[in-house]
C-alpha cells in the first residue's frame, strides 16, 4: 500500500488559487470529484492543525463529517478555535450543494465559492500557527498585520 502525502496548508492554498481561477468548464467536468476535493483540503488544513498541536487526529466523523469531526477535536480547550466552526460547516454546505445538483447551471461558481471558504480556513488556521495569540474571532488578524508595520523590513537603523 502506497502512502499519500498530505496536503500542507500551503498547497491548499495553491489548489484554491487553481480552483478560484478555473475556466467554468473545467470546473464542471467532474463535481462530486471536485466536492471531495473541497473536503479532503478543509481535513488536511483541520490535521495540520492537530498534528502541531500534537495530537492524533480522529477518523471519527460528527453529522457524517470526518471535517466536523476534526474541528470538535480541534476546538477542545481552544475557545478561539471554536471561530472556524461555520466556515467548516460552509466547506459541508458548499459539497452538499454541489452533489445536490452537479448539473446546476451554477455549479462552477459554487465550486469557486467553496474553495474560498477552504481558502479562508487556511489562512485562519495557518494564521493561528504562526501567530499563536491570533484574534478570538476568525478575522481577527491584528496580530499578523501589526508585526509587518511594527518590524518592517525595509528600516534603516
Amino acid at each position: 500500500m502506497s502512502k499519500v502525502r498530505a496536503m500542507s496548508i500551503e498547497d491548499v492554498l495553491v489548489r484554491c488559487g487553481e480552483l478560484t481561477g478555473a475556466a467554468d468548464f473545467y470546473l464542471e467536468r467532474d463535481p462530486a470529484g471536485l466536492a471531495a476535493e473541497l473536503l479532503a483540503m478543509g481535513e488536511a488544513v483541520l490535521v495540520s492543525w492537530l498534528v502541531a498541536k500534537g495530537d492524533e487526529p480522529t477518523r471519527d466523523k460528527t453529522e457524517g463529517f470526518r471535517l466536523l469531526a476534526l474541528h470538535r477535536q480541534g476546538a477542545r480547550g481552544n475557545p478561539s478555535f471554536n471561530a472556524c466552526r461555520e466556515t467548516c460547516r460552509e466547506i459541508v454546505y458548499h459539497h452538499n450543494l454541489i452533489l445536490h445538483d452537479p448539473q446546476a447551471p451554477e455549479t462552477a461558481q459554487t465550486v469557486r465559492l467553496g474553495a474560498m471558504v477552504v481558502r479562508h480556513l487556511a489562512l485562519f488556521i495557518g494564521g493561528k500557527l504562526e501567530e499563536a495569540g491570533l484574534g478570538e474571532f476568525c478575522c481577527s488578524s491584528r496580530p499578523v498585520r501589526q508585526a509587518d508595520t511594527l518590524n518592517p523590513a525595509n528600516e534603516t537603523a
